[in-house]
């Protein structure tokens, strides 16, 4: 994920808080680093992270989507329950998996299709799903899942070991696609001016209604990789995650009227708020804190993000 000069300055301030703050616990909480902390800070944030790069795609695009946690949480139990009924645990992922498809094809029919504010569309298929999962579940668990299901079968530390190659894989295909394939350029077109977009030949509907599309799938493999740690399935999951995602791309410089950000700004502001709460337990600091902390990055991220567009400008 290498950048350019220009395209550094955009994840700059949150690499440097991230440096700032690992600086601040080596000198204080050493014990941060040890190894079992770091394993259980990657696992913890890895579907954080997976479905932070869908937000990505979608936020290049100049669109939001306030319903991937609850497209989080419909995947997760629906590969419970698929499993729990006797469905092969592979295939119950994949049924998983396009579920959070679905869900995004959904929105991307009704905010690429036919135009309508993706803010309005998502915060309804929010509560249309969540409701209706509640409702379905009556917020049980899922229990007297199969052996195969935990770690699908492999054991805790292959099962880790797959989490994380996973997400890694994500990680440098998504990079890869847009820096390298004309599609990942159409997402950046169309983000940036999509009228112009289309005078030049791209398909700006098709383009948002794809990227809806393909943060519903990653929703839906975060789910299926963030179940399998456990050997039950929470009735309620992906609350609030919808924020954090959309926090962590922000964070990490991409530009919330879209055209502007990257995959690697991604991951630093995903690692940034994810070290917050624990670096802060870490310090002896109250937890309470991790909030308010999170909500000034986003603050500063954003002041950045307009003194770049106006130094911008102002170059121009």
């Amino acid at each position: 994920m290498r950048l350019s000069a220009s395209a550094w300055s955009r994840e700059r301030p949150s690499a440097l808080a991230l440096t700032a703050l690992l600086a601040v616990l080596a000198v204080a909480a050493p014990a941060f680093f040890s190894a079992a902390n770091l394993r259980d800070l990657v696992m913890a944030n890895a579907a954080v992270q997976i479905v932070a790069l869908g937000m990505t795609l979608v936020i290049l695009t100049g669109e939001v989507d306030v319903s991937v946690g609850a497209s989080f949480g419909l995947c997760a139990v629906l590969f419970g329950l698929l499993a729990q009924a006797g469905l092969p645990v592979p295939l119950a992922a994949v049924v998983a998996i396009l579920c959070g498809g679905l869900i995004g094809l959904v929105n991307g029919l009704l905010i690429g299709g036919l135009g309508l504010p993706s803010i309005v569309v998502t915060l309804a298929l929010l509560a249309i799903v969540r409701d209706g999962q509640r409702w379905a579940t009556e917020g049980a668990w899922v229990r007297d899942l199969p052996a195969a299901f935990q770690w699908f079968g492999l054991g805790q530390s292959r099962g880790e070991m797959l989490a994380i190659g996973a997400t890694a894989l994500l990680v440098a295909l998504l990079a890869w696609m847009l820096r390298s394939l004309p599609a990942g350029r159409a997402i950046y077109a169309v983000g940036s001016d999509a009228e112009s977009a289309r005078l030049a030949g791209l398909p700006p509907r098709l383009v948002v209604g794809s990227a809806f599309v393909a943060c519903g799938l990653l929703a839906g493999v975060a789910a299926v990789l963030n179940a399998v740690r456990f050997a039950e399935v929470p009735g309620a999951l992906g609350a609030g995650l919808e924020l954090k995602t959309i926090a962590a791309v922000i964070v990490g410089g991409t530009a919330i009227t879209g055209g502007r950000g990257s995959v690697a700004g991604t991951v630093i502001g995903v690692a940034l708020l994810g070290a917050i709460g624990t670096g802060l337990t870490f310090l002896g600091i109250s937890a309470y804190w991790e909030h308010a902390l999170q909500g000034a990055i986003i603050l500063a991220a954003l002041l950045s993000d307009r003194a770049l567009s106006t130094a911008r400008r102002a170059v121009a």
